[in-house]
């Protein structure tokens, strides 16, 4: 007999469960039910599904490849059914409160600031704690009472919502003072002579660059002078002729144009970095949630395009 609708969603909801607790008595523990009841729901699921989704022995548990797919489409499923019923129960419903947001320094401090003024212009029942922070280890966004984050680089925590926003290209930039009259290095190789400045958030003692043309990786080693998790201390430590560094286009854009950095190895680019806007899965997300979501990833092009 096939299990019905609601009753798919339940055992999907205690498949992503075993999953991100690790086995079958932790997600019992946290579902507030037993060992054996979890055991059925998995069991149900499978034939279902006529799958096998997980191996198990005594001592380890592992999700088969046919499980590697349903816990990513399960992730997607259930998050877009959590969307549906949060839409159907308060599509009217006014926006009040607090909401609490991570954002990183750069964005959250010019790009970001635009749309937040809309949001609060639009809902005047809404007040919001901006909190600026690069750190992407901040994990339990539950226990922390935020409500969502902007964040650069990939997403690793399963218990995360991730909405993709944007791909924001890296540029390798220095004074030119730093050349001191020297002409400007075309090649990844003669980058690693320089003095270099390290962005904590994403490179520290190596670097790896793409050429735009031919696709081909470089690597090199360096042994940075400055290490910051500021991207603006990096580019005014670039300005003041310190070192070379990596950072995001559109932070460099306007000292690019007027000749206080200079891009060096132009045909050669750091990997993009992915921005996602991330949120704990839950059964129903508030009005005021909800309404940012959408004002954000409507203007994400503008925001997050390249000048």
């Amino acid at each position: 007999m096939q299990a019905g609708t609601g009753e798919r969603i339940e055992l999907m909801l205690t498949f992503l469960k075993i999953v991100e607790a690790g086995s079958l008595s932790a997600a019992a523990l946290q579902l507030g039910t037993t060992q054996p009841t979890i055991s059925r729901r998995l069991q149900m699921l499978e034939r279902s599904l006529g799958l096998r989704l997980l191996q198990r022995t005594t001592h380890t548990m592992r999700l088969t490849q046919d499980g590697e797919r349903c816990y990513e489409r399960a992730k997607e499923l259930l998050a877009g059914w959590a969307r549906f019923e949060s839409e159907l129960k308060g599509a009217r419903e006014e926006p009040e409160g607090v909401l609490r947001v991570i954002v990183p320094h750069a964005f959250g401090q010019e790009r970001l600031i635009g749309p937040l003024a809309s949001y609060l212009q639009q809902h005047a029942g809404m007040s919001v704690e901006w909190l600026l922070h690069d750190d992407r280890a901040i994990q339990d966004y539950i226990a922390a009472g935020i409500d969502c984050a902007i964040q650069v680089g990939e997403v690793t925590d399963p218990g995360l919502v991730a909405l993709p926003l944007a791909q924001v290209p890296r540029i390798v930039v220095a004074a030119p003072s730093l050349l001191d009259g020297q002409p400007i290095p075309q090649d990844v190789a003669e980058l690693a002579a320089l003095p270099w400045l390290a962005l904590r958030t994403f490179y520290r003692n190596e670097v790896q660059l793409t050429h735009s043309e031919t696709g081909r990786h470089k690597r090199i080693q360096i042994r940075p002078r400055f290490s910051t998790d500021s991207l603006y201390a990096l580019r005014s430590a670039a300005l003041q002729g310190v070192g070379v560094g990596i950072g995001s286009r559109w932070v460099m854009t306007e000292y690019l144009e007027q000749g206080q950095l200079i891009q060096l190895a132009p045909k050669w680019q750091a990997a993009p970095l992915p921005v996602s806007l991330v949120y704990p899965y839950a059964r129903f997300y508030p009005a005021r949630l909800r309404r940012f979501i959408d004002l954000v990833r409507a203007e994400a092009p503008a925001i997050f395009g390249e000048q």
